[in-house]
């Protein structure tokens, strides 16, 4: 079944004025998704949609067959969907276990050590990590949620070239062996190579 399907949708600030206009997509599980385009074109505002932090103003985004307001935004955000920031969004007073346990009964540890902490990186303040470390982090967390979808906000665009390399390998690997819909807005046409899907946002002419 499709995870996410976009139907539709118009979204505007200010009305006669809109930023999406008559989207339609649709987003399978086990791809990586990668949303395009120029500065002011949508990306983030459809980012937004899709993970329930925002609503249309016309036509409907679906979960696996039912419209986001059916399942509740609510529910929607803590079942199914997982973020993964630019900026990391963790908690600064809190270890990378501490933080990604949030997300999880399970025991978190495995999942880091999977994705390249080292075991004394995981008790570690998530301050003293760098940035790369910082997103793996963030990416633990959304995979240990068990969110089918994760959405990702310019993952990259605070890393160097190396690791920025290593984070959009992860994100293909959490489609590829986790089975997920990763959904990734980005600048980097690097990042864009390494999806299955590539999805381009044109700016509409105001």
């Amino acid at each position: 079944m499709t995870a996410l399907e976009v139907k539709d949708v118009f979204y505007w600030y200010t009305e006669g004025r809109p930023v999406l206009q008559g989207i339609n997509l649709s987003f399978e599980k086990g791809k990586m998704y990668v949303i395009l385009g120029p500065s002011g074109c949508g990306k983030t505002t459809l980012l937004s949609l899709l993970g329930g932090l925002d609503v249309p103003n016309k036509g409907q985004i679906l979960s696996e067959g039912r419209e986001l307001s059916e399942i509740g935004l609510e529910r929607y955000r803590h079942e199914r969907v997982s973020f993964v920031f630019q900026n990391y969004n963790l908690i600064d007073y809190m270890t990378p276990e501490e933080n990604v346990a949030l997300t999880t009964k399970q025991e978190p540890l495995s999942t880091l050590l999977q994705l390249g902490l080292t075991p004394e990186e995981a008790k570690r303040n998530v301050l003293k990590l760098s940035g790369g470390q910082q997103q793996r982090v963030a990416i633990a967390r959304a995979l240990a949620s068990q969110a089918p979808v994760i959405l990702a906000d310019e993952p990259t665009g605070n890393l160097d070239r190396a690791t920025a390399q290593e984070i959009t390998a992860i994100l293909k690997s959490a489609a590829k062996e986790y089975h997920r819909c990763v959904i990734v807005v980005t600048h980097s046409n690097e990042v864009a190579e390494e999806a299955d899907v590539v999805i381009r946002l044109e700016a509409i002419s105001k």
